[in-house]
C-alpha cells in the first residue's frame, strides 16, 4: 500500500502512521451480520443444553424435596440480609418474587422455549434479555450444583448478546447491522478467558511446565468421554506437544484477537481448533461449545461467506441492511465504558501472583475472572455406593452398585458421551471423591435419599438396582480407577482403596442428626 502523505510532522511519522489508519479503515469497514448470526446460533445451543438440564435436574436438585433445597437457601440469605430487597441486590433472582416447584419447573421450559427460537434464528434484544435473566435466576439459587466457571461465563456472554441482537426485529438477518463496539467486547471475554486460562495453569502446576500434564489429565478430568482412553494412550511425545499447543491457545493467540484481519483469523481457527480438540478428549458439558461463542468474534462477514451457499450468500446482500441508530450507537458505547470499568478486577487478578480461577466482581456476574485445570491430579479416586435389602449385615451380604449415568462405575461400561449436556451429581462426585462425607455433606442427604428410595433423587442416576424398593443400609467405598489398555477387555481397572462410608440405614441415629443439623427436608415416608 503507498504511504499517504502526511500533513505534518516527518516522512517517518507519516509512515508509522498509515497502517495504523489503513487497519483501523479496514476495521470500520468490516461488517458482522454473518458473524452476528452464527454466535448467536451456537449461543442458542448452549442455553438449550442448559435449561434442558434444568427441566430434568433442578427439583430433584434444588426443590423443596431436593438435595440441596433452595427454598432453604433464599431463606437464610434472607435472614442475613434483613429484607427482600437487601437479598436480591447481593444475589439476584427472580425467584425472590416466588419460589415453588412448579415455579421451576414452568422457568425451566420458557427458556428451553427461548432458547430453541435462538437456535432457530429468532430472538432479539428482549428475549435475550430474558434468557439472562431466567438462566441467572436459577444459577444464583444453585448452591454448590451451579458453583461451575462456565455458569458465570454464560452470564457474561449472554448479557453481551443482548446487545449484539437487534433491539426489536427478531429475525435471523435483522435490517440494522451488528455494533462493531459489542464484537470488540466478545473478543475482550475471549482474551480472559483464554489468557486467564493459561496464567493458571503456569502459575498452578508443575506439569504445565514440564509438559507432563496430558499424561494424566484425560484419565483424572472429572468426566473422562468416549474417546478419552485414545488420547491418554497417545505417545508421550503427542501429549507433551499437545501442552505446548495449549499454551500457545491460551498465552498467544488470545493477543491476535486485536490484531489486523488475517492474524486475527488465524488465532481464531487456532482457538476453535484448541476447542474442537477438548471437546472431543472429554465431557466439560458446555464450557468449550460456550468458548467458542466469543472466539467467533474473531471473523468477519468477509471470511464466514466464503463458508456458506451462494444461494444464501446472494440472498443475505440484497436484504437492505443499515448501521445501528443513534440511540442503539450511545447504548453500546454506555455499555464499553461499563465493561471497561467493571474489568479492572478481573485484570487485577490476571496479573497478580495469587490469580483465584473463576470468581465474579459484582452481584449480576458481568464481567468476571475465569480459568481451569489450574492444577491435574495425577491418580483418579471414584466413590461407589452400594445397597443392600438384607436384613441383617454381615459376611454374605448382598450389596448392588448405584450406577451414575455418566460418571465411572462399573469398569465394563464404556465412557460415555455428555457434554454439551451435563449430568451435575456425576460431576460433583468427582469433587467428593477428593475428600471425605464431612467435607461434601451433601452426600449424606444423598443417602438418606437413597435409603428412602426418593424418586427425584433416582432419577438422577440409571435404574435403581432394587426396583424402586427402598434399601436397608447403604455404604459407599472408595476405589482407584485407570483406564484398561486399548484393546483389553473392558474400559477400566480399580483397585479398593477403603471405606468411604461405612453402612448406614434409615434408623441410624447419626444419618439422622446430620441430615436435620442441616435443616434439609426429610421424606416423610418410603416413596
Amino acid at each position: 500500500m503507498r504511504p499517504v502523505r502526511a500533513s505534518s510532522g516527518s516522512a517517518g511519522d507519516a509512515l508509522a502512521v498509515t497502517p495504523l489508519r489503513a487497519w483501523l479503515e479496514r476495521e470500520r469497514a468490516s461488517r458482522y451480520r454473518w458473524t452476528r448470526f452464527v454466535i448467536l446460533r451456537l449461543l442458542g445451543v448452549v442455553y438449550l443444553m442448559g435449561f434442558w438440564v434444568l427441566v430434568n435436574q433442578a427439583v430433584p436438585l434444588l426443590g423443596h424435596d431436593g438435595l440441596l433445597p433452595a427454598d432453604s437457601f433464599l431463606h437464610a440469605v434472607l435472614r442475613r440480609y434483613g429484607s427482600t430487597g437487601a437479598a436480591f441486590w447481593q444475589l439476584p433472582s427472580l425467584f425472590w418474587l416466588g419460589l415453588s416447584d412448579t415455579a421451576m419447573t414452568a422457568l425451566a421450559w420458557v427458556g428451553t422455549g427461548l432458547s430453541l427460537l435462538l437456535v432457530l434464528g429468532y430472538a432479539n434484544a428482549i428475549s435475550l434479555a430474558l434468557l439472562w435473566a431466567l438462566y441467572m435466576s436459577f444459577v444464583h439459587v444453585g448452591q454448590l450444583w451451579y458453583g461451575y466457571g462456565w455458569e458465570i461465563q454464560l452470564l457474561e456472554t449472554g448479557f453481551l448478546a443482548i446487545f449484539l441482537a437487534d433491539p426489536i426485529d427478531p429475525r435471523p438477518f435483522p435490517r440494522r447491522d451488528a455494533p462493531q463496539p459489542v464484537v470488540w467486547l466478545l473478543r475482550w471475554l475471549a482474551f480472559r478467558v483464554m489468557f486467564g486460562a493459561g496464567l493458571i495453569k503456569i502459575r498452578g502446576d508443575s506439569c504445565w511446565r514440564d509438559l507432563s500434564c496430558l499424561d494424566f489429565h484425560y484419565e483424572t478430568q472429572p468426566v473422562p468421554g468416549p474417546l478419552s482412553p485414545f488420547f491418554h494412550f497417545l505417545p508421550h511425545w503427542v501429549n507433551h506437544a499437545g501442552v505446548l499447543y495449549n499454551h500457545l491457545a491460551e498465552l498467544v493467540l488470545p493477543f491476535l484477537l486485536f490484531a489486523p484481519r488475517r492474524a486475527r483469523h488465524v488465532a481464531g481457527a487456532g482457538m476453535v481448533v484448541f476447542q474442537a480438540v477438548l471437546i472431543l478428549s472429554g465431557n466439560l458439558s458446555f464450557l468449550n461449545w460456550l468458548t467458542l461463542v466469543p472466539i467467533l468474534a474473531a471473523f468477519d462477514d468477509e471470511l464466514i461467506e466464503r463458508l456458506v451457499p451462494a444461494r444464501a450468500r446472494a440472498w443475505v446482500r440484497q436484504r437492505a441492511h443499515d448501521p445501528p441508530t443513534k440511540v442503539r450507537r450511545g447504548v453500546v458505547w454506555a455499555l464499553v465504558a461499563l465493561i471497561a470499568g467493571l474489568s479492572l478486577g478481573p485484570v487485577t487478578n490476571m496479573l497478580s501472583s495469587e490469580q483465584v480461577m473463576n470468581t465474579s466482581y459484582n452481584a449480576f456476574d458481568l464481567v468476571n475472572t475465569y480459568g481451569a485445570f489450574g492444577s491435574v491430579g495425577r491418580e483418579r479416586n471414584e466413590i461407589v455406593f452400594l445397597g443392600t435389602t438384607d436384613p441383617v449385615l454381615g459376611p454374605r451380604t448382598a450389596w448392588k452398585a448405584y450406577e451414575f449415568k455418566c460418571k465411572p462405575g462399573d469398569p465394563d461400561r464404556r465412557p460415555c458421551l455428555m457434554s454439551p449436556y451435563h449430568y451435575r451429581i456425576d460431576w460433583q462426585i468427582w469433587f467428593a471423591a477428593m475428600g471425605m462425607p464431612d467435607e461434601a455433606p451433601w452426600t449424606l442427604h444423598f443417602v438418606w435419599k437413597l435409603l428412602h428410595a426418593d424418586r427425584g433423587t433416582l432419577s438422577l442416576i440409571l435404574p435403581d438396582p432394587f426396583g424402586g424398593a427402598p434399601p436397608t443400609y447403604v455404604r459407599a467405598s472408595l476405589y482407584r480407577y485407570r483406564f484398561a489398555p486399548l484393546g483389553e477387555h473392558g474400559f477400566w481397572r480399580r483397585e479398593l482403596v477403603g471405606e468411604w462410608l461405612p453402612a448406614l440405614s434409615v434408623d441410624d441415629p447419626r444419618l439422622e442428626a446430620f441430615v436435620e443439623s442441616y435443616g434439609w427436608n426429610l421424606p416423610r415416608e418410603p416413596r
